[in-house]
């Protein structure tokens, strides 16, 4: 069955043709997290009462923007973003986001996305508790759209970065570095959600 799932931005209707699609890569085996004590793949593990992965597709389509579910078995990271970007190739770029992302928010996507269009690659970095970390996604413009489906291997888009000049785009949100590899990750998941649903004080 195909993972295929575009949807028509709500941003502007105008502008859906012009959006980059998100690709939501969901292919990996999640050998890491079993390892670590958990007892599903970490994509169906629980976060509060969805799924890691409900979580991702939740911001993904609250965002507005077009999205790509690549959900097939692939040998590695970068075999998983060509196929992605062949299914999409009519796209005018792409958001590259792996799947294991929950707590990603919905405006951080748009911001990456309306990023400057002459830039070919967008990285957002976290910056907020005295850290300056690069996460996700990564925003690739048309222009990379070869390079991209050329892509194999374990090492995801790593080599088409090296082959342009990368724009960093600071953001507050932790969401786009707080990826779930281990149990303790999850764990270190719930605790910031459930800060964030804790009712405020009087």
């Amino acid at each position: 069955m195909s993972s295929l799932e575009l949807k028509e931005t709500a941003l502007d209707g105008a502008l859906a043709g012009a959006l980059p699609v998100v690709i939501v890569l969901a292919s990996g085996r999640g050998e890491r997290f079993l390892a670590s004590g958990g007892s599903t793949h970490k994509l169906y593990a629980l976060l509060g009462d969805k799924t890691v992965l409900q979580h991702t597709l939740d911001a993904v389509r609250a965002s507005g923007l077009p999205w790509h579910l690549e959900d097939a078995g692939h040998p590695g990271m970068g075999d998983s973003i060509a196929a992605a970007v062949q299914a999409t190739a009519d796209a005018s770029g792409w958001l590259i986001l792996p799947a294991d992302l929950p707590l990603i928010r919905p405006e951080t996507l748009r911001q990456v996305a309306l990023a400057d269009p002459a830039h070919a690659v967008v990285v957002p970095v976290y910056e907020g508790q005295g850290q300056r970390l690069r996460g996700h996604p990564v925003r690739f413009m048309k222009t990379c759209g070869p390079q991209l489906m050329q892509l194999q291997g374990p090492k995801g888009a790593a080599l088409v970065m090296q082959a342009h000049a990368v724009v960093e785009i600071t953001v507050t949100d932790i969401g786009c570095v707080t990826d779930i590899d281990t149990l303790a990750d999850l764990q270190r998941a719930q605790a910031l959600l459930s800060q964030w649903h804790q009712p405020p004080t009087q």
